[in-house]
């Protein structure tokens, strides 16, 4: 399968747009007959319809956030998102050959069509949805009132020509449904952009999240898993398949040979802490599978399956990205294996709301004293999530109030036993919050573990437009990279990787050389072991080429190098043409610094090449202004 060309990515982005259009005006007209923004439901509600809204408007107080004439925005965009997704997932589902009936057997949307006609009140789509939903009870649970809604049959009709309408091949694309995502948050991207305010939890998704192009995935993962399966298999058939695998003159991995990795493809832990639709981590079960096929002997799909157990991990601020992720995953492993039930995968929403529900979280817990200060600190550590997201760190609670020992593994069970007491309540409220305390739980646990591998394309936004939780934050737990979001999760991703493990990052360039970021440069070049700088410069994203944007991409290891170390440098910002980088890295000429002489550059700046040992310019000159407009 391959990647989606520019013509398809342009196909898909019109429907899409259109497509939340629609769902988001069928949705507000929904959520009105259910009377979810009125103090009371109308006298004509039927029972199922007053649990529905008691459930909406449990949800809603759980999403917090604006309002529109007194209904919740936020509830109004998950309705509308919930609604669209079910029946684009059940497409892909369909197209890849995919989709079941309760009872087994593979169906076609056709055949959909035709169970449909023996129904009432339902239709192709519908029906598909259903089945889809039922595939995957991880990601559309059966009691999310989101996915209860029933929308008017002019708005579904409309979904479902939008939906009809989009060519077969992007069903069957390696990265569909990164864009799907990208595209969807177009418009509120868009509004936050002219809006010019400062970016809070309702805006972080939208402004800050970029679907990471193929060649950057593949170059950071193969040349640090590559690299690493390479120095330890030269000659297995994959290396062959590396086709971004940067190698010296004598044949081995120019990154070097990661001897702090485990020497077994099982024990090689791989966490994206900023997942979005999950594309490191599809891409890095496509070489752990092969890796634990080559190495355990074990077929695809077991080797499928074993990989989403032991080796992935992922965390992502917006809980719509974790229900892609999961079926992206779900999707690549039934792609080659065919459909059958796979381990969960560790995937959680970092990003979960919990504002203003302590009493709701606590009240449940039947007297048990463990549980229940287990819920009061999970609360006070994600009160700010929204904001925070994977910046979360347990180690920042004080330790007097730190659940986050080895006996956390104690309280997990306790929670589990309290949800599954309250589910069998039937309390539609108790619904809502014991899933975002399940979730929580999840999180919680993958934000305490130290991975092998972090991998990620980190989200960007100065701290001049950050909200004030998460300019503060960044101030008092990442000082040195404080100035924008994309260097603090720089540092994030060093405390996530384990003592000889490697975080592989897509940033901004200009921390690599502004006078802005000189503590954080010499704080890294003197407690990491840099293996690979490759400079992108301008245009390296499709779909984010304004003039001040220029991106790089960083490996390197959670050690302090050694006096002789030298750093690969890749100079592949003399294009502005995103597809020239492609070839650029894979070819351009590799330049080997020594890593120690980078501390003695002007204000540490990463420099690739000779560096001239004349006087400086600040001997003679100092320049008090830079360019100004006028006189």
């Amino acid at each position: 399968m391959a990647a989606l060309n520019a013509g398809l990515r342009g196909q898909l982005e019109k429907a899409v747009l259109a497509a939340r259009e629609q769902a988001e005006k069928a949705a507000e007209a929904a959520l009105c007959i259910l009377a979810v923004e009125r103090g009371e439901a109308f006298s004509s509600h039927t029972l199922e319809q007053r649990r529905l809204r008691v459930g909406l408007r449990a949800r809603a107080r759980q999403l917090g956030g604006s309002q529109m004439d007194g209904l919740s925005q936020l509830l109004l965009e998950e309705v509308a998102y919930e609604q669209w997704h079910r029946m684009l997932f059940a497409r892909f589902l369909a197209e890849n050959d995919l989709l079941r009936h309760p009872g087994g057997a593979l169906v076609t949307l056709q055949d959909c069509a035709e169970l449909a006609r023996e129904e009432s009140g339902t239709d192709a789509w519908q029906l598909a949805a259903r089945y889809a939903s039922a595939l995957l009870p991880g990601i559309f649970r059966a009691d999310d009132p989101s996915a209860q809604v029933t929308l008017a049959p002019e708005g579904q009709a409309a979904l479902e020509v939008i939906l009809a309408n989009i060519p077969t091949p992007v069903f069957t694309s390696d990265d569909g449904l990164g864009w799907v995502y990208q595209y969807w948050q177009t418009k509120r991207r868009k509004e936050v952009t002219r809006s010019r305010r400062k970016i809070g939890s309702e805006d972080l998704p939208a402004v800050t999240q970029f679907f990471t192009e193929d060649y950057m995935v593949r170059f950071l993962l193969e040349n640090s898993l590559g690299a690493w399966w390479a120095s330890r298999h030269p000659d297995s058939q994959l290396v062959k398949d590396f086709s971004y695998l940067r190698l010296r003159d004598d044949g081995t991995p120019a990154a070097g040979t990661f001897a702090g990795w485990p020497e077994r493809a099982a024990e090689v832990t791989v966490m994206d802490p900023c997942c979005g639709s999950g594309h490191f981590l599809v891409a890095a079960l496509g070489m752990l599978r092969y890796m634990r096929m080559e190495e355990e002997g074990l077929g695809e799909a077991e080797a499928a399956d074993a990989v989403l157990r032991d080796n992935l991990f992922g965390l992502e601020i917006d809980p719509r990205c974790v229900q892609i992720a999961a079926f992206a995953l779900a999707l690549a492993a039934w792609r080659v294996g065919g459909y059958r039930t796979l381990p969960l995968p560790n995937v959680a929403c970092s990003g979960m709301r919990v504002t203003g529900q302590s009493e709701e979280w606590t009240k449940n817990t039947n007297s048990d004293g463990d549980l229940k200060l287990a819920l009061e600190r999970l609360y006070e550590l994600f009160k700010t999530a929204p904001d925070l997201g994977s910046l979360i760190n347990p180690a920042d609670v004080p330790i007097r109030d730190r659940m986050f020992s080895p006996d956390y593994a104690k309280i997990v069970p306790l929670l589990e036993r309290a949800l599954a007491a309250e589910r069998s309540r039937d309390d539609p409220v108790a619904a809502v919050f014991d899933e975002a305390a399940r979730g929580l739980a999840r999180a919680s646990e993958i934000l305490t573990s130290r991975y092998i591998l972090v991998a990620t394309n980190v989200p960007y936004l100065s701290n001049g437009k950050q909200c004030d939780a998460l300019r503060l934050h960044c101030e008092a737990h990442f000082k040195v990279g404080k100035a924008d979001l994309a260097t603090a999760f720089i540092l994030r991703c060093r405390d996530f990787t384990a003592r000889g493990g490697t975080y592989a990052v897509v940033s901004p360039q200009a921390w690599l050389f502004l006078g802005s970021f000189q503590r954080l440069r010499i704080q890294l070049l003197c407690e990491s072991e840099w293996n690979v700088v490759v400079k992108l410069g301008p245009a390296a994203f499709t779909g984010m080429n304004w003039w001040a944007a220029t991106t790089s991409l960083l490996i390197a290891t959670n050690s302090p190098p050694s006096l002789t170390h030298e750093v690969i440098g890749i100079e592949a910002s003399t294009s502005r043409i995103t597809e020239e980088k492609r070839s650029l890295v894979r070819a351009t000429v590799l330049q080997a610094v020594s890593q120690r002489s980078q501390l003695a550059n002007p204000d540490a700046r990463i420099i690739f090449g000779e560096v001239g040992h004349g006087p400086l310019l600040k001997e003679f000159a100092f320049s008090y202004q830079g360019i100004k407009i006028g006189v």
